[in-house]
């Protein structure tokens, strides 16, 4: 009983503590946009943009998180790999450096997305079966290590073939910018945040309508119950592996039109932040993943505009800390029983 009241008293306080600093910080952002909206606006953007990669990453961590119980830490490399990919794919048409947007360009870019999230989803579902299908009943620990092995792996393989050096990205999308009245948004801004949009949308609709998408939720729910009703388990894991790696693959050629260059180490940096966002946003939960990176995508633009971006990192894993004393399963996740 005692214990009970303390609970509650602990958890209130948590809640009203972090209800307190959340209501700063928005008087903080407004102030911002009084003393210089077009900064903030500008600073908005760069932060929807950022987070909107971040979301598209977060996804395969989340959905893999969700289905296995699995922390994929190997998931940001195959991000870098999908831009490192599309390289190679973009000369063969022989698009390099910077080239004027056109109907053909559009045709070339919408064919190297498929072949890239095609071969991004193959590698992964190989990685699937070769090294975390064997471990999957074994104790949880093992396929953790595994996982960090597999980036390893994945970043020495993009070293050896590329270098330590910046690989140069194709400049595609044009420079300019769309007015919306009063302010104005960079094309390359729209375009990371309406093909987040896009394949997040789809792939909430796939998950929720289809019979592999319902399949996916029946196994995440319970796995043994799930193949008792005559599930193929593997086929579905190795699913959830294809598609998480297929949007990772999409994210890494959309973070390479965005800023036009990528190294083999992107991975390391990029998917810690993604898969903040997933955790922070309620590990499991697609929308919730979607959310954690937008979040997390502004509060670094935020902070590197008027704080400073040394401290990114700091802020970024000191509000997730506090926001998971208070709600441990993130913004959107549910509690559920161990499986």
């Amino acid at each position: 009983m005692l214990g009970s009241i303390r609970s509650t008293f602990a958890g209130d306080t948590g809640t009203a503590i972090f209800s307190g600093l959340g209501i700063a910080a928005l008087v903080w952002i407004v102030y911002l946009g009084i003393q210089n909206p077009d900064a903030l606006f500008k600073t908005l953007v760069i932060g929807v943009a950022d987070g909107s990669i971040f979301a598209l990453i977060a996804l395969g961590y989340t959905m893999v998180y969700g289905i296995i119980e699995l922390i994929n830490f190997a998931h940001g490399d195959i991000f870098t790999l999908g831009a490192f990919l599309a390289v190679p794919i973009f000369g063969f048409f022989g698009v390099t450096g910077t080239v004027a947007f056109s109907p053909a360009i559009l045709a070339i870019l919408i064919f190297t997305a498929i072949v890239v999230m095609t071969l991004n989803g193959l590698i992964n579902i190989t990685i699937e079966r070769i090294a975390y299908r064997p471990l999957r009943n074994a104790p949880r620990l093992a396929p953790l290590i595994t996982a960090i092995g597999m980036s390893f792996i994945l970043e020495g393989a993009m070293f050896l073939w590329k270098g330590p050096f910046h690989v140069i990205f194709p400049d595609l999308l044009p420079n300019t910018r769309v007015s919306l009245g009063i302010y104005d948004v960079g094309v390359k801004d729209i375009f990371v945040v309406v093909s987040a949009i896009v394949l997040v949308t789809l792939l909430s609709v796939f998950i929720a309508r289809t019979k592999l998408g319902k399949a996916m939720r029946a196994t995440a729910q319970d796995r043994q119950a799930a193949q008792l009703m005559g599930i193929n388990i593997d086929r579905t894991i190795a699913a959830t592996f294809f598609i998480g790696a297929a949007l990772a693959g999409a994210g890494g050629i959309i973070y390479g039109l965005y800023f036009n260059s990528v190294s083999f180490d992107l991975g390391f940096s990029a998917g810690l932040v993604a898969f903040t966002a997933a955790v922070f946003g309620g590990i499991g939960n697609i929308q919730g993943a979607a959310l954690g990176g937008l979040i997390i995508g502004i509060i670094r633009a935020l902070n590197e505009r008027y704080l400073s971006g040394s401290w990114s990192d700091v802020v970024i894993f000191g509000i997730l800390i506090l926001v998971l004393v208070v709600r441990p399963t993130g913004l959107l996740g549910m509690r559920v029983p161990e499986k």
